[in-house]
């Protein structure tokens, strides 16, 4: 190898130097790219998880609404059975009855088998004693 000159190492030092800054500011430049898409795919699956929270506020929102009304429609119909219903079958139930009975004994045959059947079942009671 020769020997250089004070000149020529100082010019090979400046050329080694210009490499190293080059190389550094394309990896600069390259982690500077890098760092920016990530921030982009960061922002990107932040707004897509806010997207999906709201969305699930508003269908649990609507879901308890539904619920209080559903809750509510429910009170409204035990309410109604008890109040209305309930009443108002009975007193059919009992007047049914009564035509019943009305009809039975107003029949001249039907009357007269209600009261044989009266009659053998109280033969049979008092037989028992």
């Amino acid at each position: 190898m020769a020997t250089q000159t004070t000149t020529q190492r100082q010019a090979a030092g400046n050329k080694a130097t210009a490499t190293r800054r080059r190389a550094a500011a394309k990896r600069s430049a390259s982690t500077t790219k890098r760092s920016a898409s990530q921030t982009r795919t960061s922002a990107r699956r932040t707004a897509r998880a806010a997207r999906t929270t709201a969305n699930d506020a508003t269908r649990t929102a609507g879901r308890r609404a539904g619920a209080a009304t559903s809750s509510f429609e429910a009170l409204v119909r035990e309410a109604q059975r008890a109040l209305v219903l309930i009443p108002v079958g009975a007193a059919l139930e009992a007047r049914d009855a009564a035509v019943a009975t009305v009809r039975t004994y107003t029949d001249r045959r039907t009357a007269g088998l209600k009261f044989n059947r009266f009659e053998r079942r109280g033969e049979k009671a008092l037989k028992r004693r």
